[in-house]
């Protein structure tokens, strides 16, 4: 698995997604993060009730899955996060390290900007900073860059089937998201709900 962001692939965040919902057999939970993340988590399987759509809470994608993940220890929890939306809660990472939740990955969607405000460029990109290093160096040592789509396929295979938490980094290209979701959090939340209260 890759430890640097040297020589990664460029991906499609769109294409990805729809690549690890594909992988999903076991109800397993996925929190989309604001904006792109969760709009093209709503284009790849708005029909599941175990996507979770979260709308307006910049940064809340990881806290909310290891939430879920600390409250159903058998499912498996995706949080797909933005960069931008990480740096405003990397505190998180620390605390999931501290707890060790097994069952969560994060997947951080990564360009290096504020897509849905603009484009403006994040201090991460401005200082290089490595956010899956961040992830490492926070106590969570199952934490990789993706250097083609092969191997993200690779690390959510693993995440689906050895003991986490897992942090998989993603460096994706600016296209915006296909859809938009449903404005309708009473009915995600009440949907949510509902699947998760279904065994797995």
């Amino acid at each position: 698995m890759t430890d640097t962001t040297d020589n990664l692939h460029v991906m499609n965040r769109a294409a990805l997604t729809i690549r690890l919902v594909g992988k999903l057999e076991n109800r397993e939970a996925v929190i989309g993060g604001i904006g792109n993340s969760n709009w093209d988590l709503w284009g790849a399987g708005k029909e599941r009730g175990e996507n979770f759509y979260m709308l307006g809470s910049m940064g809340l994608a990881a806290p909310i899955a290891f939430g879920v993940a600390i409250a159903q220890p058998k499912r498996r929890v995706f949080a797909l996060e933005g960069d931008g939306s990480l740096l405003m809660q990397l505190g998180c990472l620390s605390t999931i390290a501290a707890q060790k939740p097994a069952n969560l990955t994060i997947v951080i969607w990564d360009n290096g900007i504020y897509q849905i405000t603009g484009g403006q460029g994040t201090p991460a990109a401005a200082a290089r900073t490595d956010m899956v290093a961040i992830a490492r160096a926070s106590g969570i040592a199952s934490a990789a860059w993706a250097a083609d789509e092969a191997e993200f396929d690779a690390l959510v295979t693993k995440a689906l089937t050895t003991d986490g938490p897992h942090v998989i980094g993603v460096k994706i290209d600016n296209e915006p998201g296909r859809n938009q979701t449903d404005r309708d959090p009473i009915r995600f939340r009440e949907t949510f709900s509902r699947a998760m209260a279904q065994a797995v």
